[in-house]
């Protein structure tokens, strides 16, 4: 199936975009900050032997945590833990309320602030903190850059094949459905330039799980934002439980559609056989 171009305008637009973003006067003497948002819930034993892990990498990464009122106390050790470290900040939220908007709250927690980047990551050690500079360096070249499982061969362990060929397919459903030319379109460890985020309506984000990470790139890709992929070893969680629900996989299932009918009622972007 041929995929479908942004339209010309949304192309013009993403390029005036990273043009502005240039042009925003962060002085060129201080190096630009990342922020790595982490939402947690129940995440107290990982969270103590990750965020030293992401500090070791680079200077300019802080760690945003966004807890959703954790029962095993999460948030109590992170602020233990930022007593001593003031690269570290915490959100908290006062229930459960899904993957989707606590990502939302960390992108407005960067944007109010000046973060230059801002990384998404699990904070169960399925993203290996070393590859964090692996998307990091890549920035020069992309505005988004998605840490994938799948763009050279599959790199996936410990998972149950069930669940891998859930992943794999789903991914590739997504890929013929949108046009996208992303073979990782449901990884949850990313990073944005911030111009990315400032162009996106966070208002109108609804989604969770792998739909959330569908429709954030998918925006990025229509506003013609350069979206790149770099490969990555993708490890089953260590300790606790995976918040993998049948729920997650159809709101999926059915965001691919609704952004392709999204894209189809729009003005009528222009068509190429060639990508």
């Amino acid at each position: 199936m041929s995929a479908q171009r942004p339209a010309s305008d949304n192309r013009h637009q993403g390029r005036q975009r990273r043009q502005n973003g240039r042009r925003t006067g962060r002085s060129e003497a201080r190096p630009p900050k990342a922020l790595v948002v982490i939402p947690t819930y129940n995440e107290a034993e990982n969270i103590p032997r990750l965020l030293p892990r992401i500090f070791q990498q680079n200077a300019a990464f802080d760690v945003l945590i966004v807890d959703d009122n954790s029962p095993d106390g999460t948030a109590d050790v992170v602020k233990q833990l930022r007593k001593k470290n003031s690269r570290i900040h915490i959100l908290e939220r006062p229930r459960k309320m899904g993957l989707g908007t606590a990502y939302v709250a960390g992108f407005r927690y960067a944007l109010e602030r000046e973060y230059a980047y801002v990384f998404e990551m699990d904070a169960d050690f399925s993203h290996n903190p070393k590859a964090l500079n692996s998307l990091f360096d890549r920035m020069k070249d992309f505005d988004l850059v998605i840490g994938s499982r799948y763009i050279s061969g599959v790199n996936v362990v410990n998972w149950p094949i069930r669940r891998l060929l859930l992943s794999y397919f789903a991914n590739l459903y997504t890929r013929i459905i949108t046009g996208m030319p992303i073979h990782d379109a449901t990884s949850g460890f990313k990073c944005y330039k911030r111009v990315v985020l400032e162009s996106i309506d966070l208002d109108s984000l609804r989604s969770n799980g792998y739909a959330f990470q569908i429709e954030t790139n998918y925006m990025a890709w229509m506003f013609g934002f350069r979206v790149g992929e770099v490969p990555i070893i993708f490890v089953d969680r260590r300790t606790g439980v995976s918040k993998m629900s049948k729920s997650i996989v159809y709101e999926a299932a059915w965001m691919v559609w609704k952004l392709k009918l999204r894209n189809l009622f729009r003005a009528a972007p222009r068509r190429s056989p060639n990508r």
